[in-house]
C-alpha cells in the first residue's frame, strides 16, 4: 500500500490528513479508522498513530483501499512529508563504495571502519514536491539521492536477521547537503540540517509491497541530466545492519526515519563541481517507491527577522 500525508487544496488547506492511494485516487483515513481503544487517529501525528497501531488497523485500511469511493484525486492535494515531524531522522554517510571513492579524492581519509551516522534535524524535513531553499551563506548546496526506511515498531538491540521485522515501509529521499558547512568540522549536523534539506516521500510504500529493499534501481536527475544511477544492492551496510547498529545505541520508535546513504555522482565530485543553483530542478526516483521533484530557489531575506536582530 501507498500511504501519504496531505492537505487538501482550497478552503481546507492547512489541515494535515493521511490517506491511502489507489492509482491517482486518494481515500482519506483520518476520519475513517477506529483504533483498538476506540479513539480516532491523532490530529497531531496521524501517520505515527497509524504506524503504531498498524497490525490492528491494517485490515480496515486494506478494505478501504479495495472498495471505498475516492475522496480526492492526487492533483487536488498538496503532499506533505509522510511523517512531517519524525521523532528522529538519522542518516548514514559514505555507504556506497563508489561514493566513498569520489568523496576521498584529494582528502586524507579512507573507507570508514565503522558506520558513520549524523542527524538531520526537524527543520530540514520537507514535502516531496516543494522548493528546496538554497541558503544565502553558501554556494555549495548539493543533492544526494537516497532510499529512506521508516521504522514500524519500538525496538532496541535488534539483530540484523530480525531487522526486517521492524521496518514499516520505504520512501524516496534527498539528503541535501551544504558542503562547506559539512566539511568545516568532523561533525556534519549543521551542513546536513539547513531548512528544507530533507525532502522525502512522495508516500510510504509498505514493506510488504517492496520485498527486498536491497535490489532497487536509484536515479537522480538535475535539469534532465542523469547525475546518479545505482542500485541499493551496492550498499556497504544494509538496512538490516544499519538498524542493528542504531539499536545498540538507542530505542527506535514508530515513525523514525532513516536515510540509508547515497551513491556516486553528487555535484561536489564533478570537476568543476556542479552545485545547485536557483532555477535547477532535482528529480530523485527509486524503483517501486516513486519519485520526488524539487525546484531550487534562493533564500529570501526575512525583513521582520532582520529588523528584530537589528534591535537586539
Amino acid at each position: 500500500m501507498h500511504l501519504c500525508t496531505f492537505e487538501a487544496l482550497g478552503p481546507q488547506a492547512g489541515r494535515a490528513r493521511i490517506g491511502v492511494l489507489r492509482g491517482n485516487e486518494l481515500i482519506t483515513l483520518s476520519d475513517k479508522l477506529v483504533l483498538p481503544h476506540g479513539a480516532p487517529l491523532s490530529a497531531h501525528q496521524p501517520m505515527i498513530d497509524l504506524i503504531t497501531h498498524w497490525p490492528a488497523v491494517r485490515p480496515q485500511v486494506a478494505a478501504l483501499a479495495a472498495g471505498a469511493p475516492a475522496d480526492l484525486q492526487l492533483d487536488q492535494v498538496h503532499l506533505l512529508a509522510p511523517i512531517p515531524r519524525p521523532g528522529k531522522t538519522l542518516a548514514i554517510g559514505l555507504n556506497y563504495l563508489e561514493h566513498v571513492n569520489e568523496s576521498i579524492v584529494g582528502e586524507s581519509r579512507t573507507v570508514p571502519e565503522h558506520q558513520l551516522w549524523f542527524p538531520k534535524l526537524a527543520n530540514a524535513i520537507h514535502p516531496p514536491f516543494d522548493d528546496i531553499v538554497l541558503p544565502r551563506v553558501s554556494q555549495m548546496t548539493d543533492y544526494e539521492a537516497e532510499m529512506v526506511a521508516i521504522i514500524g515498531q519500538r525496538c532496541r538491540h535488534v539483530p540484523p536477521e530480525a531487522a526486517h521485522e521492524v521496518v514499516f515501509g520505504y520512501a524516496v529521499g534527498n539528503d541535501v547537503s551544504v558542503r562547506d558547512f559539512q566539511k568545516r568540522t568532523s561533525q556534519w549536523t549543521l551542513g546536513k540540517s539547513f531548512d528544507t534539506h530533507a525532502p522525502y516521500g512522495p508516500w510510504i510504500t509498505t514493506a510488504d509491497e517492496v520485498g527486498d529493499p536491497h535490489a532497487l534501481e536509484m536515479r537522480c536527475w538535475v535539469n534532465g541530466e542523469l547525475r546518479q544511477h545505482s542500485n541499493t544492492k551496492l550498499m556497504m551496510h544494509t538496512v538490516w545492519s544499519q538498524i542493528a547498529q542504531l539499536t545498540q545505541v538507542m530505542t527506535l520508535e514508530p515513525g523514525d526515519v532513516i536515510f540509508t546513504g547515497t551513491c556516486s555522482g553528487v555535484g561536489a565530485a564533478f570537476n568543476p563541481p556542479k552545485f545547485l543553483r536557483a532555477g535547477d530542478t532535482v528529480r530523485v526516483e527509486i524503483e517501486r517507491l516513486g519519485a520526488i521533484v524539487a525546484h531550487c530557489v534562493d533564500e529570501m531575506v526575512d525583513a521582520a527577522v532582520g529588523e528584530a536582530a537589528g534591535r537586539a
